[in-house]
Parts: structure tokens; C-alpha cells; sequence
């Protein structure tokens, strides 16, 4: 009975083992992969680094309306009082 307990969990730790190195594994290529975002930059067209953010005319329309309708809001406010 002693020697299956043992085999058990020579196998427990080996498969352990497999898991730990796998996962070293996972971990060594993010830091390579970080480490080669770090020192050569992002690839081209992967992230966006500014420029003038256009809007289109019916979302133009929305915000304004949206203020005219807080300003309103506030002007009515203030006669009430």
C-alpha cells in the first residue's frame, strides 16, 4: 500500500511539473513579446497615435440638441424662482 501512495504522488508532482513548465512556458513568450513591443514599438496601424477625430453631422445635431434642451432646463430653473 506504501508504494502505490508513493507512486501516486510521484505522479501528482510530475504532472505538476508538466503544468509549471507549460505555464513558464505561456510566460516566457508574453515577456519576450512585451519586451519586443518595448524596445521596437507597436507595429504600424496597431494602435492609433492621435489625429483629428472627425464627428458626423447627426451626431453634431444630438449633442447640440442634448445642450439646448440642459440649457433650457436651466433657464426654466431660474424663472421659476
Amino acid at each position: 500500500m506504501a508504494k502505490t501512495l508513493i507512486e501516486t504522488v510521484v505522479k501528482q508532482l510530475q504532472h505538476e511539473r508538466a503544468r509549471l513548465e507549460s505555464e513558464l512556458h505561456r510566460v516566457s513568450a508574453a515577456l519576450t513579446t512585451f519586451g519586443q513591443v518595448y524596445l521596437n514599438g507597436p507595429k504600424r496601424g496597431s494602435v492609433r497615435t492621435g489625429g483629428k477625430r472627425t464627428i458626423s453631422a447627426a451626431g453634431r445635431k444630438r449633442i447640440a440638441a442634448a445642450q439646448k434642451a440642459r440649457w433650457a432646463k436651466v433657464r426654466a430653473a431660474r424663472k421659476n424662482k
